[in-house]
């Protein structure tokens, strides 16, 4: 494992994120998770720009959980970060070597993606964070299934994506889009409002609710 630190300037706070140098995807911190959290950061004295402010939050193939713990430290009142059984200990590993500036915000939970037990285990917040997870065409149906059962009438989905080019991601892109469609309006957030530093033509954010 290596550690890799992300500064918070506007609070004058960092975050170490333990990640792994060999495995799966979720092993380490993605451009789309970077460019949401200093997204956050940017608005996190505007709240109709800085969503996590004072809500519950929970994210979904978090991996090494960076992104919500940006959320906690950014204002979230309660923040759940969520992945496969795999990914447990890298989560909670992270949470504990941030607990000093989280507090006690941040649990970690095993959510696999349409697993019915698993989905109502977890309370609706105000707020789902994902990052980077339109990657695997087996599990983009899972994931709507799951963005539709833990999403209440006043639920915001922050989407973050890098767009790529390679084998069937613009294809699996376009269809994720196309079926999110069927339930939720989307506001694409322009890139003017995205971070100064922290952005790029490639990543985009979303923001769904449900119709």
């Amino acid at each position: 494992m290596f550690v890799r630190e992300v500064e918070f300037e506007d609070i004058n706070k960092t975050l170490s994120i333990y990640q792994e140098n060999e495995g799966d995807v979720g092993c380490v911190v993605w451009d789309a998770a970077l460019v949401a959290a200093k997204y956050l950061e940017r608005h996190r004295e505007k709240p109709e720009k800085n969503v996590v402010a004072g809500c519950s939050v929970v994210e979904l193939g978090a991996g090494t959980g960076f992104l919500g713990l940006a959320a906690a430290l950014l204002g979230a009142s309660q923040v759940t970060i969520t992945d496969l059984p795999e990914f447990v200990h890298l989560m909670e590993k992270n949470i504990k070597e941030n607990r000093h500036i989280i507090q006690d915000q941040v649990k970690a939970k095993v959510l696999e993606w349409g697993n019915k037990e698993h989905m109502d285990a977890i309370d609706k917040p105000k707020v789902i964070l994902v990052a980077d997870c339109i990657y695997y065409e087996q599990s983009l149906e899972p994931l709507i299934s799951t963005l539709r059962s833990i999403s209440g009438s006043h639920t915001t989905i922050l989407l973050s994506y890098e767009e790529r080019t390679s084998g069937n991601k613009l294809h699996l892109q376009k269809k994720f889009f196309e079926l999110m469609d069927q339930f939720f309006t989307k506001t694409k957030i322009p890139i003017e409002d995205h971070h100064e530093v922290y952005s790029s033509d490639e990543i985009h954010l979303y923001k769904f609710c449900l119709k």
